[in-house]
Order: structure tokens, then sequence, then C-alpha cells
């Protein structure tokens, strides 16, 4: 299939950029947690061992500026802090859902991490 000029121009830019965000390391497996419901943020680190609690901190934030992570303060005592997916998020469900059928089928994680 080859696709117009027109419609490359059109989908480029905001694929390149899905890709940019969705594509950084962590960030699938901090939406796989999300997708389960509202989570701490210590909950990340203990869902994904090899995380560091900056990367965290960091991917977090830079989803919530894109709107797709909610971050709410509870303000008991102690204070805690509960991520969730906004709408925007929810709707990236079949995304990570079709990544995760796809490589189930076709990547070969041992021969993946030889070759890292």
């Amino acid at each position: 299939m080859v696709l117009e000029p027109e419609t490359l121009e059109r989908m480029c830019p905001r694929y390149e950029a899905a890709v940019q965000l969705l594509g950084k390391k962590w960030t699938g497996m901090l939406l796989r947690v999300l997708l389960a419901g509202p989570t701490r943020f210590s909950e990340f680190t203990r869902q994904i061992p090899d995380v560091s609690a900056r990367l965290v901190a960091e991917r977090l934030k830079e989803l919530e500026e894109h709107g797709i992570v909610v971050r709410t303060v509870h303000p008991d005592r102690p204070v805690t802090v509960e991520y969730s997916l906004t709408e925007k998020g929810r709707a990236l469900a079949p995304v990570v859902e079709a990544i995760q059928r796809w490589a189930e089928r076709w990547c070969d994680v041992e021969q993946d991490q030889t070759e890292s």
C-alpha cells in the first residue's frame, strides 16, 4: 500500500509525535500498570523493578503534560499521591493490547536480550 503525499503530510507529524512520546523506554510498561486502575508512585517501582524512581517520575510528568495521566494528591496523613489515566489515556488501551498481542506472536525475548 502506497500512501499519497497529502496523506503522509497529514499523518507523519502526528504519528511521529505519538511514537516519540509513547516509544520512550518504560512508558509502555507504566501505561500497562495504569490500565489496571489508579496507582501510587511506589507501586510502579514495585511492579516494574528494573525502572528507577527518577525515570518513573520523569515519564509520569511527561504523560501528565500531554493529558494522558492525571496526578491526584490526597491530603490524608500521610499525604498520598495517586496517578490515573485520563479519557485520553484510557483510549490507549486497545493500542497497548494490540502491541501485547503482536509481541506475544513475534518477539523472542531471549534473542532480543542477547542482541542488546
